[in-house]
């Protein structure tokens, strides 16, 4: 079982930038994929980026891709995603998970999850 808890997330303007954080701790986190979603209010949670275990590979939401980027550090046990030029609709809960498998890039199966931080951007 692996734990993860964000950070980083807060209130910024339309094009500024955060950068967020998800400590992992308990089981190897250099044996997970990771992921980054979000939850608008009064809407489903959907996948924003993926990164696999090595940090090698990548994948984007096409509403993200360009602005945001996802990256690792295995030594730190950390994951993050920058996010530059924020527009008002990237408002959302963010979450981290973890996925042991291969299919990480779909944004389904994954099984820990973290508590969630609350990104805001105004316009």
């Amino acid at each position: 079982q692996v734990h993860l808890v964000e950070s980083g997330g807060g209130l910024v303007q339309a094009g500024g930038s955060l950068r967020l954080s998800c400590a992992a701790s308990g089981r190897t986190f250099s044996s997970y994929a990771m992921g980054w979603f979000r939850q608008a209010p009064g809407k489903e949670r959907e996948f924003v980026a993926a990164i696999s275990w090595s940090g090698g590979s990548t994948y984007y939401a096409g509403s993200v891709k360009g602005r945001f980027t996802i990256s690792r550090d295995n030594a730190k046990n950390t994951l993050y995603l920058q996010m530059n030029s924020l527009k008002p609709e990237d408002t959302a809960v963010y979450y981290c998970a973890a996925h042991s498998g291969s299919a990480y890039y779909t944004g389904m199966g994954y099984s820990y999850w973290g508590q969630g931080t609350q990104v805001t951007v105004s316009s």
